[in-house]
This record gives structure tokens, C-alpha cells and sequence, in this order.
């Protein structure tokens, strides 16, 4: 195992890093860096200038008109991204419905849904998550019937991020009832202007509208565009979370959010309290050992042997690690990191340009929101429980 980076490799780091230094706008690097609010626009301006460029698909082969990337090219491009400040792809469209798309797709789907994500244009959404099916997804009850050319689909999605904004979403649709749940279940792809269509905000403990339900009544579907064969969604489910296999463990976006950790720490003085300087050397061992762990795994599918399956692993520490970081900086901003009112501080201007590090974004907000982290993408409890099965029997 071999976990040093090529000579070739690191040229690609350094062009990748280049590249991004005279492309990434400043004030958004500045919103990243000091966890401030990023916008729609925000996130759409990078993804366009990402994009142009064709490395929005940074993850797609040649052949769908991405940079056909190796395992550790596309690893180097997230790292160079997240220590720049780049905000974050967003995720549902470029990295998890194209593979779906190209995989399991007609040649029709992919010339209509491909060229739209690639470009930045069209944003998607994620539809599994149902109130009472969550880590258990195989009982979802949002129904789709099919009637002539059409489907008609009804029931309710939950926990759709930034659903507010997506054009399009994939859902996962029951489509019969015979036999084991999974088998009855279908990938549809629903344009969201449709008649019938309602999406509620869910405004989450950090004050922020990041989440939303989404409710279907009597929506009307083309057939085709299902995804694939009907009752055969659950195979292509898993084969999307493939593709989240390293990038779930976020160990980019700890070693940058390590790095704030720090500044804080010293801005307010506590890194001259050794019991706190203790807590930031465990944070900064645990964020290596998790980086490690995706070097293994890419050195593995670099040699050509079956990569490790420890997706499970990944997501409970990075998750995990998430949280710890967001802990500390709380710790060390102490009254600092009280929550702030964003409209109050807005109309006053505020730029995050106050003396005290800690008081350049609100800390709480951050904290609360990465609560969240153990229980989406399948609860740690439940990821435990598939680690002991798959690795420990």
C-alpha cells in the first residue's frame, strides 16, 4: 500500500490549486472561511464558474464530458477546494443523480438531464428521506401509479435539502407491494414546477432554512422519466451512495475547519491552556488517522484491488469529527459564541470585521447545525450495526 502521491500527482495538486486561486471569488472564499450566511447565488456562481471550466462533473468519465479524473485526482481536487474556501458542490445533481443517469439512464435521459447539471444551470434535489422512513428507507409510502403515459405520484418527502431551490428532484417511489419492500420500489426524476407539487420550509435549531418537507398530490410524471426499470429503484439507490464512498468522511473540510480552530483558539488566548491545546492535538490525530483511512482506500482502487468497503467507517468518524471541531470552537470563543440575530447584524452592515475572531460568525449556529451530521446518510447507530455485520462477522 502505497500512500505517497506521484510526482504527476502532485502537478495535478499544484494546477488544481492554481487554478482555483485566480478563478474563486474573494468575497466568497471570505463567507467560507468566517462561516458566513452564503446564498443561492452563492453557491450557483461557483458552480457555473466550476462549470465552465468542466470540472463541476469532476467526477464523471470522458465519455459524459468530464475530466475522466482518477480516484486520487478527484480527492486532490476536493482538498484544494475546501482549503481555498470554496463553498461546497452541492452534491445532488453532479455527484449523486449523473452517476444514476449514466449508469441505468437512456441514451435520451442522459442528452436531456446531463448537459444542464454539468453546466451549473439546473440544480436537483434529493428525494428518500419520508417522516417514519428514514435510516429505515425501505418503508417509504410515496406512491406512484402508473396510468397510461404518466405517473401519478402522491405522499410526502422530509428533510429535502435546499428544496427551495432545486428545479428538479429524484425520488424514490413505491410502485407495487408484492414481496420484500426494496423490491417494490422505483428511481423517478420529477421536474419540481409541477402542478401538485408543495415544498414547507423546516427551519432548524441554527435559525437557518436548510431543510424542507415536500408534499405530492396527484402529480402528474412523464414514464419516461423513470430511471432504469419499475421496482428496480432500491439497486439503483445503492448504486448513488457508492459514489459518496470517501467524500462523506468531509476530511477536507476538518483539516480547513481545524486550521479556524486554531485562530480562534489563539485570537482568544486558550491555546495557552494546556488541557485545551490537549483537545486540538486529538481533534488534529483523529483528522489524520481519518485521512489515512480514504489514502487507503484510494491507494486501493489506484492499484486496481477491491477498494475497502468501509464506507460505514468513514461516515461515523467523519461525522463525528464534525462535531468535535464545531465543540472546540464553541469552547474557545466562550461568550462569543452566542447566537446572533442575522437580520439585525445584516442591516447593520456586518461583514464579520470585529476585533475578536471568535465574533466573525455565529459559533452556535454552527454548532447546532452540525448536530445533525450522526443522524443524516444513515445514523451512526445504524452505520455501527453495519460495520459489526459486514466487518467483525
Amino acid at each position: 500500500m502505497d500512500l505517497q502521491f506521484t510526482p504527476d500527482e502532485l502537478a495535478f495538486r499544484a494546477e488544481v490549486r492554481q487554478w482555483v486561486a485566480e478563478n474563486l471569488p474573494k468575497d466568497l472564499s471570505h463567507k467560507v472561511f468566517n462561516s458566513l450566511r452564503l446564498t443561492e447565488e452563492d453557491s450557483r456562481r461557483w458552480a457555473r464558474i466550476l462549470g465552465k471550466k468542466g470540472w463541476l462533473g469532476y467526477g464523471w468519465p470522458t465519455e459524459f464530458g468530464g475530466p475522466g479524473w482518477t480516484a486520487v485526482q478527484k480527492h486532490l481536487f476536493e482538498e484544494e477546494c475546501a482549503l481555498a474556501g470554496a463553498p461546497r458542490i452541492m452534491p445532488f445533481g453532479p455527484v449523486m443523480v449523473a452517476p444514476v443517469i449514466m449508469a441505468f439512464g437512456t441514451k435520451e435521459q442522459q442528452q436531456r438531464f446531463l448537459p444542464g447539471i454539468a453546466s451549473g444551470e439546473v440544480w436537483w434535489s434529493q428525494g428518500y428521506s419520508e417522516p417514519g422512513s428514514g435510516s429505515d428507507l425501505a418503508s417509504l409510502k410515496t406512491r406512484a401509479e402508473r396510468q397510461g403515459d404518466h405517473y401519478i405520484v402522491n405522499g410526502q418527502k422530509t428533510w429535502t435539502t435546499m428544496g427551495q431551490y432545486g428545479e428538479w428532484i429524484f425520488c424514490l417511489v413505491r410502485t407495487s407491494t408484492e414481496g420484500k419492500p426494496q423490491t417494490g420500489i422505483s428511481f423517478l426524476l420529477i421536474d419540481m414546477k409541477s402542478p401538485g407539487i408543495t415544498v414547507r420550509p423546516i427551519i432548524t435549531l441554527d435559525g437557518e432554512h436548510e431543510v424542507n418537507e415536500v408534499f405530492f398530490d396527484n402529480v402528474k410524471v412523464p414514464a419516461d422519466n423513470l430511471i432504469g426499470e419499475e421496482n428496480k429503484g432500491w439497486t439503483y439507490a445503492k448504486h448513488l451512495l457508492s459514489h459518496e464512498r470517501t467524500n462523506i468522511a468531509d476530511v477536507n473540510r476538518a483539516k480547513r475547519e481545524l486550521e479556524r480552530v486554531k485562530r480562534i483558539a489563539a485570537q482568544e488566548g486558550v491555546l495557552d491552556d494546556a488541557r485545551f491545546r490537549d483537545q486540538v492535538a486529538q481533534l488534529e490525530v483523529e483528522i489524520v488517522a481519518l485521512e489515512m483511512l480514504v489514502l487507503r482506500v484510494l491507494s486501493a482502487e489506484k492499484s486496481g484491488k477491491n477498494s475497502l468497503d468501509i464506507a460505514g467507517l468513514l461516515k461515523i468518524r467523519g461525522s463525528e469529527i464534525q462535531q468535535r471541531f464545531s465543540e472546540l470552537m464553541m469552547l474557545a470563543a466562550g461568550p462569543f459564541a452566542t447566537p446572533f440575530e442575522h437580520e439585525a447584524l445584516a442591516a447593520a452592515g456586518w461583514q464579520g470585521e470585529f476585533a475578536h475572531a471568535a465574533v466573525v460568525a455565529p459559533l452556535a449556529g454552527t454548532y447546532f447545525n452540525m448536530r445533525k451530521t450522526t443522524i443524516y446518510g444513515g445514523s451512526n447507530e445504524v452505520q455501527r450495526n453495519i460495520v459489526a455485520q459486514t466487518l467483525l462477522a
